[in-house]
């Protein structure tokens, strides 16, 4: 059983940065795809990001590409989520997730993640 426990959401004004942690425990971290999602109120669950096992492959959808850094450090069992101009629209609860899987490099479905963080919220103002 993995678990996953996310920190450093907050409020942020238009245009400022935050960066998301997000510590796992439970499993050999370097064996997990490791991925972001977001929900908005009323909306639902998205893609965010993910990275691969070995930290050679990410990817993004159009929302954030530029904008967000998906990145890993194996050694501390951690993901991060480098958030920088952010819009009003990021305003989400963001979820850690962790595909133990071995059939792809990255994963954007959410349905294939096996495990979930508690979430972390991020509000920007206008």
């Amino acid at each position: 059983q993995v678990q996953l426990v996310e920190s450093g959401g907050g409020l942020v004004q238009t245009g400022g940065s935050l960066r998301l942690s997000c510590t796992a425990s439970g499993h050999t971290f370097g064996g997990l795809i490791m991925g972001w999602f977001r929900r908005a109120s009323g909306k639902e669950r998205e893609f965010v990001a993910s990275i691969s096992r070995s930290n050679g492959y990410t990817y993004y959808p159009d929302s954030v590409k530029g904008r967000f850094t998906i990145s890993r450090d194996n050694a501390k069992n951690t993901v991060y989520l480098q958030m920088n101009s952010l819009k009003p629209e990021d305003t989400a609860i963001y979820y850690c997730a962790a595909d133990a899987g071995l059939s792809y490099t990255i994963q954007t479905r959410a349905y294939e993640y096996d495990y979930w963080g508690q979430g972390t919220q991020v509000t920007v103002s206008a």
